[in-house]
Parts: C-alpha cells; sequence; structure tokens
C-alpha cells in the first residue's frame, strides 16, 4: 500500500485533483467529508464543539452551521485550535479504519487540506501538494464559491504558507492555469504513483 497525502491551500484546486486521482482507481480519503461526519446530529462531536463555541453554532435543524463557525474560528487562532482540538483525533480515528480495509497493492490518496498545519507529513509514504498563487486562489475563492475577497484572504492566512506547503511536498501539481490543464498533469502523478506502490 502506497499512503499519500494530497494538500493544497483554499482554493488551490486540491478536491479537482482528488475527483480525478479517485476516477482513476486511487482509494481516496476526504479529510472534509470525515470531518462532517464526525460533528454530525447526535454525535459526540458535535456535542463537545457546542459546548465549546455554544448553540448558536446550530442551524435550525439542529445540524452544524459550518459558515457561522467559520466566521468565529478563523479570525481567532485561539479559537481555531480549541476547534481543532475537538475534530482532528476523531478525523484520524476514522481515516485509520478506512485505511485499514484497504487492499494491500491500494494507492491510498488521503485529502487533507491541513497536512502541513499539522505536521502530518511523516504519515505519508509521500506528500502531493496542489499549488497556485495567492491571488488565483483568492480569484476562485470570489468567483466560485461567492466568498467575500475579506473572508478568502483571512481563510487563506489562516493556512501555512505556499512556501511551507511547498517544502513539505515531493510532488507538486501547477494548477495556476485552467482546470482542463489538470488532466495532463494528474495523469503524470498517477502513472508515478502506481509506479511507487509496484515497488513498494
Amino acid at each position: 500500500m502506497l499512503r499519500v497525502g494530497l494538500t493544497g491551500g483554499i482554493g488551490s484546486g486540491k478536491s479537482e485533483v482528488a475527483r480525478r486521482l479517485a476516477a482513476s482507481g486511487a482509494l481516496v480519503i476526504d479529510a472534509d467529508a470525515i470531518a462532517r461526519e464526525v460533528v454530525e446530529p447526535g454525535t459526540p462531536g458535535l456535542a463537545e464543539v457546542v459546548a465549546e463555541f455554544g448553540a448558536g453554532v446550530l442551524d435550525a435543524d439542529g445540524r452544524l452551521d459550518r459558515p457561522r463557525l467559520g466566521a468565529i474560528v478563523f479570525s481567532d487562532t485561539a479559537k481555531l485550535e480549541r476547534l481543532n482540538g475537538i475534530v482532528h483525533p476523531r478525523v484520524a480515528e476514522r481515516t485509520e479504519e478506512l485505511m485499514a480495509r484497504a487492499p494491500g497493492d491500494a494507492v491510498v490518496v488521503y485529502d487533507v487540506p491541513l497536512l502541513v498545519e499539522n505536521g502530518l507529513q511523516g504519515m505519508y509514504d509521500l506528500v502531493v501538494v496542489v499549488d497556485a498563487p495567492e491571488e488565483v486562489r483568492v480569484r476562485r475563492l470570489v468567483e466560485d464559491r461567492g466568498m467575500p475577497e475579506e473572508q478568502a484572504r483571512a481563510r487563506i492566512a489562516a493556512q501555512a504558507s505556499r512556501e511551507e506547503r511547498l517544502a513539505a511536498a515531493d510532488i507538486v501539481v501547477d494548477n495556476a492555469g485552467p482546470i482542463g490543464d489538470l488532466d495532463a498533469r494528474v495523469a503524470e502523478v498517477d502513472k508515478e504513483l502506481r509506479a511507487r506502490a509496484d515497488r513498494a
């Protein structure tokens, strides 16, 4: 099994790369999806988030209001650390369960936005970083997600710097251009990952 950490700053196009790798046969484990799963209604994770941040982070249906919580934590490092302390251990436990089910020759891609921030590089055989300049990422967040520019910049500032992320990379996927340019580059990466899995 080849364990691959896939990361990239918000707006970099990491999810597009993950989708292409999954379509090529990799087992992709999505940390964001797991992070949502561990704070579903009725979970101990959600109860702990509400105890920490108050019932105001819930919507009318009793689900976590992610934009409201994001507005609280992404402008306050201490609050973000408290949230991460609740969510990340649960995500790690669930991830290990999923990885344990993978066949021995699998390429397992762990899609994790905060890999560098949390010092998780050592958990993987190699790290793939999806990279795009900050201004490109801001434009994508504003145009594609409807995020106010100030919020987009705050989200980017709350993550590792581009330089820190690139320093952790074994493979870099340049995604500064149009989305169509990704296909060829991801095909190259997929080929390299399969070759490494075979050697492993």
